[in-house]
């Protein structure tokens, strides 16, 4: 029984003995069944479980940084407020630290559905204060109207490169602008077209970039839309941050039928390298486009590869104002930021029924390379 066939809603398998703790993580080799090292003879997860044995705790999720979410608050940590231009709705937010603090752009909405860019501070990564104006707001054609909409952020080489999508209420692009103080921006215009593409015909949207070079390129997690009309990531590549070359013939990380990603396949926020791998939280809905998170995981030296991926959500909507807002039955992660760089939390922030912010965390694990053999 391969590990990443558990369960992972709950994200924690009880499989044994404590003792047996050193013994399983000494055995256990990338690929291979987990087995322990019982004097009676090795034995599948299978086995110990039948045997009716309790306690060792494994994380579910082989080569991930993080352990189980949760919910840090049963609210939510930013709502819409007044008549103006966050009135209907704030949500999918972008995470990072600067100076010492969370700042938070998030996706602002008026009564007339135009997006703009929120941008709030806080001390604890909890607690936000927001700022009475948006820091972005829709300016060129390509953004009229419609706004800009569901930031990511990622902070390379001292500059903060933020991609969003373009919405003018024809067509939907995914757009770049970078900042080094994360309050004044400058447009590097669309960045990815819609129409276009080795297998997209629609929309492009949700540039999830990795942080850092692999195989001396700069690589980015993106959404497109199949001939079936169907949702799924794609893969560029870049030199320079700003133009993109498609790396596949088809998507990176397709829907999978009869799952909980069957009708849509979303990047989250920037994927998180560790030494065994590049780990990409993804939003996926099913048939009836309701919205739970999944965890992929490529290749450390070649993005293009997948290592794993979770047969089942991690995340899912539990909360009253998860499942009733301007898009029922989302929780949509787009933020994500570490709090303390030993040991410590990740901190997840998600959108939740296309209206409210939500606070998610879980406990930062240390990543050991596995042996290549």
């Amino acid at each position: 029984m391969d590990l990443m066939t558990m369960d992972s809603t709950s994200s924690l398998a009880t499989v044994g003995v404590g003792m047996l703790m050193a013994d399983a993580h000494r055995n256990y080799r990338k690929g291979s069944a987990l087995t322990f090292a019982l004097p009676a003879g090795a034995c599948t997860v299978a086995a110990v479980l039948a045997c009716g044995l309790a306690t060792l705790t494994l994380a579910a999720g082989r080569g991930w940084p993080f352990g189980e979410w949760r919910r840090v608050v049963e609210e939510p940590v930013i709502a819409p407020r007044g008549t103006g231009w966050e009135a209907a709705g704030t949500f999918n937010p972008a995470v990072v630290l600067h100076n010492g603090k969370y700042v938070m752009l998030y996706r602002a909405q008026d009564a007339a559905g135009t997006s703009r860019l929120g941008y709030a501070e806080s001390s604890d990564g909890i607690h936000f204060t927001r700022r009475a104006e948006p820091v972005f707001v829709p300016e060129t054609d390509y953004e009229k109207d419609g706004g800009v909409e569901d930031p990511r952020l990622v902070e390379i080489g001292g500059t903060y490169y933020l991609t969003y999508t373009g919405y003018n209420k024809n067509d939907a692009q995914l757009c770049l602008a970078t900042s080094k103080d994360l309050l004044h921006w400058e447009r590097k215009g669309v960045i990815l077209p819609a129409y276009k593409g080795k297998w997209n015909v629609g929309w492009t949207k949700s540039g999830a970039i990795v942080p850092e070079k692999v195989d001396g390129k700069y690589w980015m997690y993106w959404l497109g839309t199949a001939a079936d009309k169907t949702d799924q990531i794609g893969l560029s590549y870049s030199t320079d941050l700003v133009h993109w070359t498609e790396a596949t013939e088809t998507p990176v990380l397709p829907k999978r039928p009869g799952m909980f990603d069957s009708r849509v396949v979303e990047p989250g926020p920037a994927p998180i390298l560790t030494p065994d791998g590049i780990v990409l939280v993804y939003n996926g809905a099913d048939d009836k486009l309701a919205y739970r998170t999944g965890v992929a995981v490529f290749d450390r030296n070649d993005p293009r590869k997948v290592l794993s991926r979770t047969d089942k959500p991690i995340f899912a909507p539990e909360k009253e104002w998860e499942k009733t807002g301007q898009v029922p039955n989302v929780v949509f992660v787009e933020g994500m930021a570490r709090q303390g760089r030993s040991g410590g939390r990740f901190l997840l922030y998600y959108g939740g029924a296309d209206k409210y912010v939500g606070v998610a965390e879980a406990e930062a694990v240390r990543i050991t390379p596995v042996p290549k053999r």
